[in-house]
């Protein structure tokens, strides 16, 4: 365009409009409050008020430039403008025509461009006819669209000009701004007024369905209002006439009561919340409450049992079918079932399996289950801190229901079910009760028979149950603890551990890794490696781990390597199960001085225990480490006051013990340590250190010192043995009064282990230290002058 062009052709400043489209014979009001559209208003204020109208191609632009705006508009007619405070402009535009934009001029300080006249007259009948079928189509489209006023087709029915009635009824139509603004740039008459009557067609249509959308939602609720104004007149004439209809709530409740074989102060109670429920709506929220009651205690077991014949033999297959050793828990359970088929009695007693984890305690539940013929539920205790998981929660409160018992009862659907409790000695208590508490009714074969639910508020009977319970340890309340029967479960010996992992580990971690045994095997040495040297646990948790990774490593061999079977041996066995995490042998290489090996019991089963000792100079002061508890740093004082006493009989001078400090070390010093049965130990390790000869590598002991030398009886002899046993210790020193545990311990173990029972420490001292102690019969005691010492004889 040559500048004389330029300058002759018709110039106009734009506004960008969003979300709208202002059509020719369009009157609308704008806000406007961007700078460059207030700077386009002043500017055709200040000219001939005319301004060029066109919509933005993305309405979330703050500063279109003219790309951003599509390439017809409306040129319109300020007819007012309003400046407002807050710095907005409010005007009234009236559409006048279409234009085409054919460049912009300039965007700063405002849009301003060169458009032409954009429509062209057209007439004929054929437009006409059009004109007249669109104007009957949106007479139609407004009594149907309820969101148009009724005075929108009293102005369109007085339009005349086909052009005007076709920019009036698109800008009256509910549809998309995109599919507006093709409207505005249809330049014939003809398409548009075609291209309008498509539209309303189509908008009919859904209008249409909303319509009876509308209709059948309105119907349905009138339907569902008479119903319930029915219902309650009928229920209104039931209540006068003591009858209930056939097929209703009420009657079906009154069925269940019948059958369910409720209990007198139960089926009295149900009847009182059915009365109270056939005098409510059916929608009030008390109604919902008491239906929810009504299921539950018409859901729990009141008097069904699972009836069956005892087969005691075949209860013991399947014991020892499920589980390797633990025969004192099997013992146990054929006395029990034994009784039961003597005597027909319907009490169960109240088992406590503890033992350190991994020992099968849960499995042990399940199997016990299936040796009874009964059903199984198990309710996790751990961590619990809320009574009313126990007890149930009183209706008083929203979302109220049953404890964990009432719940575990319905779930059985038997009165005579197994119910294993598990974790129990991991319950907590905070402000909101004890749970330990709580079961003290439930695990009493006394009071059982009228447990009281919070929930269910009548009497129910537990008696039928047998509670089974599992701990790792006994710290718990007396009460709890006196009202079970304690089975301990001690950690199992390498021969059981090998036998259960070829009996029921590795058949369970094949059939999980889909391998058959033609294509993977493990063989007993390999699996006693992995015993010795990649498991130190007093049960099988770790070892069922260990053949998974075995498994895992030979099925990835078996697909990418194309191999047609995995063997495991002693000598392959590095390469699939890694470096070894433990050394099997002597806990020491070496005889040492100070150093012994002691044996402690924990809640995972027994560990050794090193004990060390050193002298220096000093004052006769003694330092203990390693985090050591109250009872144990009693221990050490108690082994040092006999030493003290008998110092003479050890050879140790009197100088040594009062010119040297004595620092007692129990490694590992992150780990806190207590208990009286290491007294021996620590009494051992300190005259070692005193006397300089060594401890003998091979030895481990276990006992409390008293301050005469006595060597009292401890806990937990088997853990301790089998903790012996794992560190390929050869001789172990026990109280004597403990030898009466050793009929429980298997007698494997002990023939692998020199097991010395002693009284005294004097024995203790024979045994384990390298070379004989040389009493002292004369000893020199410094004076504190300088040319004269004391001679003390013995």
């Amino acid at each position: 365009m040559t500048p004389e062009e330029l300058q002759n052709a018709p110039k106009y400043a734009v506004l960008p409009l969003r979300d709208i489209i202002v059509f020719p014979h369009m009157v609308a009001p704008l806000f406007v409050g961007r700078e460059k559209s207030i700077n386009a208003l002043n500017k055709a204020m200040a000219e001939n008020k005319h301004i060029l109208l066109v919509s933005q191609k993305n309405s979330a632009q703050d500063d279109p430039a003219g790309s951003d705006l599509y390439s017809v508009g409306t040129l319109a007619t300020i007819l007012q403008l309003l400046r407002l405070p807050d710095g907005t402009v409010k005007v009234l535009v009236q559409g006048t025509e279409r234009c085409k934009i054919d460049g912009f001029v300039s965007e700063e300080p405002y849009l301003e461009a060169i458009a032409y006249p954009l429509e062209a007259d057209e007439d004929g009948e054929e437009i006409d006819a059009l004109a007249r079928a669109l104007t009957e189509q949106f007479e139609r489209y407004v009594s149907l669209n309820k969101r148009l006023p009724p005075e929108v087709w009293a102005a369109v029915s007085q339009i005349q000009d086909a052009s005007e009635l076709a920019d009036v009824v698109a800008s009256h139509l509910t549809i998309k701004v995109k599919d507006k603004q093709a409207f505005l740039e249809m330049a014939s008459l003809k398409e548009r007024l075609e291209s309008l009557y498509s539209a309303i067609e189509t908008e009919l249509n859904v209008l249409q369905v909303e319509k009876k959308i509308r209709k059948r939602v309105k119907h349905q609720m009138e339907k569902t209002q008479r119903e319930y104004y029915l219902n309650e007149q009928i229920k209104a004439i039931q209540k006068e006439l003591g009858d209930v209809e056939e097929g209703s709530e009420i009657l079906e409740y009154q069925k269940k009561i019948k059958k369910s074989g409720l209990p007198a102060e139960a089926r009295e109670k149900a009847q009182n919340e059915l009365r109270k429920l056939r005098m409510m709506g059916p929608m009030s929220a008390e109604a919902g409450v008491i239906r929810n009651y009504l299921d539950w205690i018409l859901s729990v077991p009141w008097k069904k049992t699972h009836q069956s014949d005892i087969d005691l033999q075949a209860a013991e297959d399947i014991l020892n079918e499920d589980h390797y050793g633990l025969e004192k828990v099997k013992e146990r359970i054929i006395e029990y079932l034994a009784v039961l088929k003597k005597s027909r009695s319907n009490k169960a007693p109240i088992l406590c399996l503890v033992g350190p984890p991994g020992v099968g305690k849960t499995s042990l539940g399940q199997s016990i289950a299936r040796a009874t013929k009964r059903h199984f539920v198990r309710a996790s205790l751990g961590g619990m801190r809320d009574e009313a998981e126990i007890r149930g929660h009183r209706r008083t409160y929203i979302g109220s229901m049953p404890g964990k018992i009432i719940q575990g009862m319905k779930k059985s659907k038997t009165l005579n079910t197994l119910f294993l409790l598990d974790e129990i000695d991991k319950l907590g208590a905070d402000w909101r009760g004890d749970p330990s508490s709580a079961l003290l009714e439930v695990l009493d074969p006394e009071q059982n028979a009228a447990f009281n639910d919070h929930y269910l508020e009548v009497d129910y009977d537990l008696s039928p149950v047998m509670f089974v319970t599992t701990a790792n340890t006994l710290k718990m309340p007396r009460p709890l603890l006196d009202r079970m029967e304690i089975i301990q479960l001690s950690g199992y010996t390498e021969d059981e551990k090998l036998q259960i992992a070829i009996r029921h580990l590795l058949p369970k971690v094949m059939k999980n890794t889909s391998l058959e045994s033609k294509e993977f095997s493990v063989s007993d040495g390999a699996i006693l490696e992995l015993i010795r040297r990649y498991t130190r646990e007093a049960g099988v948790r770790n070892l069922e781990r260990e053949l998974d990774r075995l498994a895992r490593k030979a099925v990835k061999e078996l697909l990418m390597d194309k191999k047609k079977k995995v063997s495991i041996t002693e000598k392959n066995l590095e390469k699939y199960a890694g470096v070894p995490k433990y050394t099997f042998g002597v806990a020491e290489q070496e005889d040492l001085v100070g150093v012994v090996t002691g044996l402690a019991w924990t809640e995972v089963g027994g560990e050794i225990l090193s004990v060390e000792t050193v002298t220096m100079p000093g004052h006769g002061k003694i330092n203990l480490t390693g985090q050591l508890g109250d009872v144990m740093k009693e221990s050490v004082g108690a082994a040092f006051a006999y030493i003290r006493s008998h110092h003479m009989e050890f050879g140790i001078t009197t100088a040594q013990i009062e010119k040297n400090d004595i620092h007692v070390h129990v490694p590992e010093g992150a780990t806190p340590k207590d208990g009286p049965s290491a007294g021996i130990t620590m009494c051992t390790s300190i005259v070692s250190a005193l006397t300089n000869i060594p401890v003998r590598k091979d030895v481990a002991m276990t006992g409390e010192i008293t301050l005469r030398g006595r060597v009292l009886p401890i806990g937990g002899l088997k853990e301790k043995l089998l903790a012996a046993l794992r560190a390929g210790i050869k001789t172990v020193l026990i109280p004597f009064d403990n030898q009466k545990d050793l009929s429980e311990i298997p007698d494997n173990v002990k023939k692998e282990l020199k097991i010395v029972p002693v009284r005294e420490v004097k024995e203790v001292l024979t045994y384990a230290l390298a070379d004989k102690l040389t009493p002292i019969t004369v000893d020199i005691v410094p004076s504190e002058s300088k040319n004269e010492s004391l001679v003390s004889v013995n």
